[in-house]
Formats: structure tokens, sequence, C-alpha cells
């Protein structure tokens, strides 16, 4: 189930808000220039579908945005428990980033914690099946999938090199949840 939780970035241990309700989720994000939205994950896909496969079903959202926002790629990243690199590719969107470009990323399936460091307020956005979310660029954040991720989701870029990240070298990350699935 989606949420937001919104956090004094000094103050982990109690949010100053709890939103569950994704109209009001995208309202609250929206005020600090994170789109936020939901698109129907209905399309029937098999257990482990291609990226064509995905991309096809998906293909009007895809090329509405690529046509509202730029975007010049699209592919698609699955992770699953029984991943071999699974924990090494975890470890590697957990530490504080910016990217030069929008983050933009639709789960098809699954689930995976953005956490945005925007001021002096930390946003943890529990995305699940249906939510696009766009981070947009230089806004430090991290993502987890947790230690047994299950989730597909749709990445648009404008660069095409795909995710590059700049660390910012600050460890806010550590004090802040993980997602424990």
């Amino acid at each position: 189930m989606s949420n937001l939780k919104i956090y004094r970035d000094g103050h982990p241990e109690s949010p100053e808000m709890i939103v569950n309700d994704k109209l009001a989720m995208a309202e609250e994000l929206n005020k600090v220039g994170v789109r936020y939205e939901q698109w129907a994950a209905d399309a029937e896909l098999a257990d482990q579908p291609t990226q064509e496969q995905v991309i096809e079903a998906y293909k009007d959202d895809i090329q509405r945005l690529m046509r509202e926002e730029g975007y010049q790629t699209v592919d698609v990243v699955s992770m699953t428990p029984d991943h071999p690199q699974k924990d090494a590719a975890r470890v590697k969107f957990l530490d504080e980033h910016r990217h030069g470009e929008d983050e933009v990323r639709f789960f098809v399936d699954g689930q995976g914690l953005f956490t945005l460091h925007i001021g002096e307020r930390v946003y943890e956005v529990l995305c699940s099946k249906g939510d696009l979310i766009s981070v947009p660029a230089n806004t430090p954040h991290w993502f987890d999938m947790g230690p047994n991720p299950r989730f597909t989701a749709i990445r648009l870029f404008n660069n095409p090199d795909g995710w590059v990240a700049h660390f910012t070298g600050d460890d806010i990350a550590l004090r802040f949840n993980r997602l424990e699935n």
C-alpha cells in the first residue's frame, strides 16, 4: 500500500505527517515539485515479462509522458528475491545522491521506497503497483528495494546514458527508514 511520510530532516523518529490517500499524496508532493500519479496497472503480463512486453503494454502512457516531458529513452528494471545481485543493487541506491535529470519510475508491480531530501524535510514515498513518481533533477534522494525485492518498474530518461548518480557524501540516509519486506 502506497503512503507518504514527511519528517524534519534531523528527526527520523517521528513523522510530522502521514498520508495514505493517493490524491492527498499527489497534492503534498506537488507542493515540492514532485510528480506523483496513478496509472492503470492492469495489463495482462506473464510472470516474468520481457522488457519489450512491459513497454508494449504501457506504450500509450509512456508515449504521453515522453511527449509532455521530452524523455528520450525508456527501459524496464525488474528485481526478485532470488536475483543473484540483489544485495549489491540495493546498496548501490541507499546512499543519498542526485541526478542531472528527472528520475521517473512507474511501478508495474511490487514496491519500492523513495526518500527525498528537500530543504529541511525528508519525504518517504512508498510506491507500489500503479504509482508513477518523478523526482526532479538535482533533488537529493535515495531508494530502497528492501532485502527481498520484488518489483518491475518502467524508467524514463532524458539522458541516453540512463541512470547516472552524483553522490552527495551526506550520511542522512543512514538515519531514516529502510524497506523491510
